[in-house]
C-alpha cells in the first residue's frame, strides 16, 4: 500500500458516475459473456425475463429486475462466467393495443398493403382512441408500425436499464418477434406436432368479444360484479320445477337441467323431462355431482354454454350444442333447431344480434309477461371470469383452435410436471404451493392459438379437397429448413400462390400463437437452441429464473412444460420469485389502477445506487410497500453511497506508508478485522440461498459500526497519534476493510464502489474476486467481541459529555467504565482499546473496573458503565474572522 491515491477527487459526488462508469464498462465489456475455452461448470446463466415492450417500465420492474441483477454480479465476482442476456416481449396483445391507440389505427386483414404508409394520429398525449375512429389498415402495415413502435421503446427500456447498471451482456439479446424467435417458437411448435403434442379441436372456447381472440385458463382473472338471480319456472308432467339463474338470456341454448345425484328433492326427476319457459324445449332432468344442493334452488339449467361448469357437463354427459353467441359477443341470427314453436322463434328473432346485456333485458320482459318469471329478480354480487386484460366478461364460443398437452387429460404428463415441482428449488420455498395448485387444479390443456394479428403465426396450411371443403384435419406441416414460414403469405412445398382458397390447392392459418409459447422459450431464445449448440451446451439448463409471483401459473409453468417435452429435464435448478410493489394503501401497482410509479424521474434524483439499495432490502417473495412521496429507504441508501465515497476518501488521506496487511497487530484492529470476517462469512451463505437482503444487512450494519464507531475509534492512531506501529496497524486495517466492503457492497451499489475502487486499484471491483474468509485470517485473529465492546464503551462516553451539556471536543481529566463481574473476559478486552477510548474521548485518566452484576448504575442488558468523570475545560473557539 501506498500514499493517499492521486486520482481522488476533492469533493467525491454521486452525480454523473452512471454515466462515467456505464460508458467505460460497455467499452471494457466488463459484462461481456467470454464462452472461449469455458465448460458448464464455469458458466452461471441466467434466465432473464424479457419486459412486455409497451409504453413504460415502472418502479416494479426496478424493484425485480435489481433482485435478479446483484445475483449475477455476486456469481461473476465468485468466479464464474456469467451469461445473462435480455430479451424483450414484443408480440402480443399489450403491443396491439398500445399501436391501436398510439396511431389510431385498427388491423383489417382484408385490405391490402399501403406502401410508405402514414397513420392518421402520432399518439403522445396517453389517450385511448375509439375503436370507432381508429383507422383501419391491412395486416402488413398494422404489423410494421407495432415493430416501429416497440422498437422504440425497447430503445428507452435499455436505456433505463443501462442508468440503473444491470450488468447484461447487451450482446446478449433478442426479440420475441424477430426472425429468429419466430424460426425457433415455429420449430418448436412443429416438433410437438410431429410428437402428438400439439392439436386441433372444434370444441367450446374462452372467448374475449373485445377482441375477438381465444383466451387460455392461465389468462383468466376472477373479478366481482353485480348480478341477479333470476326464478324461473319449468314445466314438468309432474308441476313446474324452480330454477335460479344469473343468464336468463341463455334460456334458447338450455339443454338440460341438472341436480345433484344424493339430492332427494330431485331423485324422482331425473331421467324425466321438462319444457323451457318461452321457448317450449324439451329437454332432460340429469344428475351430476358437480351441481351444487345449497345453491338456488339446488337445481341449474345447462346452457351451451354459460360458463366452465357448463363445458364439463355438456362434455361428461353427452348433450347436444345449441350455441346462440358469436364471436363478437352478439345472440347470432339462426336459432336452435330445437326451438320450433312460432312463439318462442319470434322471441328469439327479437334477441338476434342484441348483446348479452340487451337480449337480457328481452328475455325478462318476456318471462315477465308471461309469469314465468316469479318474483322480482335478487340482486347479487358475483365472481365472473374475465380475460386478464379485458374489459368485458368472457364468453364461452365453439371454436376450431390448436391445443398443447398440458397434463389435463393425461395423468402420466400431469404426474411428471408435478415431480418436477418438486424437484426445482423455488426461493422462497412457500411459492412452491403455487405451482403445484396450479398443476393439480389444469382443467383442460393449454389453449395456444389467438386471432389476433402481431405475433408468430402458426405454421401450418389446410388442403382444400375437390369439393372447396378445407381438411382442417389433415395441417400441411413446413420443413424445419423452411422455417419461419407466414401462413397468411408464404406457399407451403407442392403448390403455387395462385391455389390459395382454390379446390384442391390450400388454405393458410391466419391465427397465431399466444404469447406464452414463445416466451416459454426464452432458455432456448437467449441459449442458441437449434442453432449454437455450443452455447446450448454451456447454458443449459439455466442456473436460475427469476420471476414474479403472478405468472408462476403461465411463465414459469408454461417453461417447464415446453422443457419436459423437448427434453425431458428441468429448464433451469433454481426458480427466484419477486414480491410484488404496493402502493401506500397495500394496493399492488397496476397500470389499470392508476397508481404505478416509472422510475426515471427516481433515478434522476436520488441517484441509480439509492434506487437498487431500496430494491435489494426486500427479501424475496415479500411485497414492498412504496410512497413517491417518501422515499424513505432511498434516500438512505443515497446516504451509504455518498458515505462509501467519503469514508474512503478519509481513509486513503492517512499516510499509508509500509501499511501492509501484516502490519495489522493492534488488538482494536484485529477485532474489527475478525467481524468483517464473520460478515463475509454470512454475507457468503446468504447470497448463496438467494437472501441478497440479508447479505445487504449484515454488510451495511458493519459498514456503519465500522464509520460511526472503528474510524472515530482509530483515527487518533491512523493521524500517527501513538506510535508507528499502531499508526501501521491501523491504516492497514482500515485500508484492508475498505477494500472488503467494497467487494461486498459491490452487488448493491455498483456505482459508488467502482468509483473508489478505480482510485487505488486496477480493473472493476465487478471482476474483481468476492472476498473469502480466508484472505481475512492472517489479520483477524482478534475477539470480535472487542469492537462492539469498544464501540459501546465510546457510546456511553459520548453521553456522559452530552448529557453534561459540553462538547464532544471537552476533555476528561478523569473516568471509570465499570464492567459487569460476570462477564469474563471483557475488562480484558476494553483494556486492548483504552489507548484509542482515551484518545477520542480526550482523557486524560481512564480506570476500568469490575463492578457487581447487580450493581443499580447498569442499564438494561448494559455490560458496562461509564462513571466518576470529571471533565476539564472546553475548549475555546477561536474568534470569527
Amino acid at each position: 500500500m501506498t500514499s493517499t491515491p492521486a486520482s481522488i477527487p476533492d469533493r467525491p459526488a454521486l452525480e454523473g458516475l452512471e454515466q462515467k462508469w456505464g460508458e467505460a464498462w460497455n467499452q471494457q465489456g466488463t459484462y461481456a459473456f467470454r464462452r472461449d475455452g469455458a465448460t458448464r461448470a464455469d458458466v452461471y446463466s441466467v434466465d432473464t425475463p424479457p419486459p412486455t415492450a409497451s409504453g413504460s417500465l415502472h418502479i416494479g420492474h426496478v424493484f425485480s429486475y435489481t433482485h435478479t441483477d446483484v445475483v449475477a454480479r455476486y456469481q461473476r465476482m465468485r468466479g464464474k462466467r456469467v451469461f445473462y442476456p435480455m430479451g424483450w416481449d414484443d408480440n402480443g396483445l399489450p403491443t396491439e393495443r398500445r399501436v391501436q391507440n398510439y396511431y389510431g389505427v385498427r388491423c383489417d386483414p382484408k385490405l391490402p398493403y399501403v406502401e410508405n404508409f402514414v397513420p392518421p394520429h402520432e399518439g403522445g398525449d396517453g389517450k385511448s382512441i375509439k375503436a370507432a375512429d381508429q383507422q383501419p389498415i391491412s395486416r402488413q402495415n398494422f404489423i410494421e408500425l407495432c415493430l416501429r413502435l416497440s422498437e422504440e421503446d425497447e430503445r428507452a427500456f435499455e436505456e433505463l436499464w443501462r442508468q440503473l447498471g444491470l450488468s447484461v451482456d447487451w450482446n446478449q439479446t433478442y426479440r420475441t418477434i424477430d426472425d429468429d424467435s419466430r424460426r425457433v417458437s415455429q420449430l418448436a411448435f412443429v416438433r410437438n406436432i410431429k410428437r402428438g403434442e400439439a392439436y386441433q379441436d372444434m370444441a367450446p372456447t374462452l372467448w374475449d368479444v373485445t377482441f375477438r381472440t381465444a383466451v387460455a385458463q392461465a389468462e383468466l382473472e376472477d373479478r366481482d360484479q353485480p348480478g341477479a338471480y333470476h326464478r324461473l319456472a319449468f314445466h314438468g308432467t309432474e308441476g313446474d320445477v324452480f330454477i335460479e339463474t344469473t343468464r336468463p338470456e341463455l334460456l334458447p341454448a338450455c339443454v338440460a337441467l341438472v341436480a345433484h345425484p344424493d339430492d332427494e328433492r330431485y331423485q324422482p326427476l331425473f331421467g324425466t323431462t321438462v319444457r323451457t319457459p318461452l321457448f317450449d324445449v324439451e329437454v332432460p332432468v340429469v344428475a351430476h355431482p358437480l351441481a351444487q344442493p345449497d345453491k338456488g334452488s339446488g337445481i341449474a339449467m345447462i346452457c351451451t354454454f354459460g360458463d366452465v361448469t357448463d363445458v364439463i357437463w355438456w362434455r361428461e354427459l353427452k348433450l347436444p350444442n345449441r350455441s346462440i353467441l358469436g364471436e363478437d359477443g352478439r345472440i347470432i341470427a339462426d336459432a336452435p333447431e330445437a326451438i320450433t314453436s312460432d312463439r318462442g322463434r319470434e322471441l328469439y328473432g327479437e334477441m338476434a344480434g342484441k348483446t348479452v346485456f340487451s337480449a337480457k333485458q328481452v328475455v325478462v320482459e318476456a318471462l315477465t309477461a308471461s309469469g314465468e318469471l316469479i318474483g322480482e329478480p335478487k340482486k347479487i354480487t358475483h365472481p365472473v371470469k374475465f380475460f386478464e386484460k379485458g374489459d368485458k366478461p368472457l364468453e364461452i364460443v365453439s371454436t376450431r383452435q390448436w391445443y398443447v398437452r398440458n397434463g389435463a387429460n393425461d395423468e402420466a404428463l400431469r404426474a411428471k410436471l408435478l415431480q418436477f415441482g418438486e424437484e426445482l428449488k423455488f426461493w422462497p420455498e412457500f411459492m412452491r404451493v403455487r405451482y403445484l395448485n396450479w398443476v393439480e387444479g389444469l382443467s383442460g390443456d393449454w389453449l395456444i392459438s389467438r386471432q389476433r394479428y402481431f405475433g408468430v403465426p402458426i405454421p401450418v396450411w389446410y388442403p382444400i379437397d375437390a369439393d372447396g371443403v378445407t381438411q382442417y384435419d389433415q395441417p400441411i406441416v413446413p420443413a424445419p429448413e423452411q422455417l419461419p414460414v407466414d401462413p397468411s403469405t408464404d406457399v407451403p412445398a407442392g403448390y403455387d400462390a395462385a391455389q390459395r382458397g382454390q379446390a384442391g390447392g390450400f388454405e393458410g392459418e391466419l391465427d397465431i400463437m399466444d404469447t406464452w409459447m414463445t416466451s416459454s422459450l426464452t432458455p432456448q431464445l437467449a441459449g442458441g437452441w437449434m442453432r449454437d449448440d455450443e452455447l446450448w451446451n454451456l447454458v443449459a439448463p439455466f442456473d436460475v429464473r427469476p420471476q414474479g409471483q403472478d405468472i408462476i401459473r403461465t411463465w414459469l409453468f408454461s417453461t417447464l412444460l415446453r422443457s419436459l417435452l423437448e427434453d425431458d429435464r428441468l429448464p433451469w435448478s433454481n426458480a427466484t420469485i419477486s414480491g410484488f410493489i404496493v402502493d401506500p394503501d397495500r394496493k399492488k401497482m397496476s397500470k389499470s389502477k392508476g397508481n404505478v410509479v416509472t422510475p426515471k424521474g427516481l433515478l434522476d434524483e436520488h441517484g441509480s445506487d439509492a434506487v437498487r439499495y431500496w430494491a435489494a432490502s426486500s427479501r424475496l417473495g415479500t411485497d414492498a410497500s412504496f410512497d413517491p412521496q417518501r422515499p424513505t429507504q432511498i434516500k438512505i441508501g443515497r446516504r451509504l453511497a455518498i458515505k462509501v465515497l467519503n469514508a474512503a476518501k478519509l481513509v486513503f488521506g492517512y499516510d499509508a506508508t509500509d501499511a501492509t496487511p501484516d502490519a495489522v497487530t493492534n488488538p482494536l484492529d484485529r477485532a474489527m478485522l475478525a467481524q468483517l470476517r464473520g460478515v463475509v462469512a454470512q454475507a457468503t451463505e446468504a447470497f448463496e440461498a438467494f437472501n441478497h437482503a440479508r447479505a445487504l444487512e449484515v454488510t451495511e450494519s458493519f459498514f456503519w459500526t465500522f464509520c460511526d464507531d472503528y474510524l472515530e475509534l482509530a483515527k487518533e492512531r491512523a493521524y500517527g497519534g501513538a506510535t508507528p506501529e499502531g499508526q501501521r496497524s491501523a491504516v492497514a486495517a482500515m485500508r484492508l476493510a475498505v477494500d472488503v466492503m467494497l467487494r461486498l457492497l459491490a452487488p448493491f451499489i455498483p456505482f459508488a464502489t467502482e468509483e473508489v475502487w478505480s482510485w487505488w486499484r486496477e480493473g472493476s471491483v465487478h471482476e474483481a474476486a468476492w472476498p473469502n474468509v480466508e484472505e481475512l485470517d492472517a489479520a483477524a485473529d482478534g475477539e470480535a467481541r472487542m469492537l462492539d465492546l469498544a464501540s459501546a464503551a465510546l457510546t456511553s462516553i459520548r453521553g456522559a459529555k452530552t448529557s453534561a451539556k459540553v462538547s464532544q471536543k471537552t476533555p476528561m481529566l478523569g473516568a471509570t467504565i465499570a464492567v459487569k463481574a460476570t462477564d469474563a473476559g471483557v475488562l480484558g478486552l476494553l483494556e486492548g482499546a483504552a489507548g484509542d477510548l482515551k484518545a477520542v474521548g480526550r482523557i486524560e485518566s481512564l480506570e476500568l473496573v469490575e463492578a457487581p452484576a447487580d450493581d443499580a448504575a447498569f442499564g438494561e442488558g448494559a455490560l458496562l458503565d461509564v462513571r466518576d468523570i470529571e471533565l476539564g475545560e472546553p475548549p475555546v473557539k477561536a474568534p470569527k474572522a
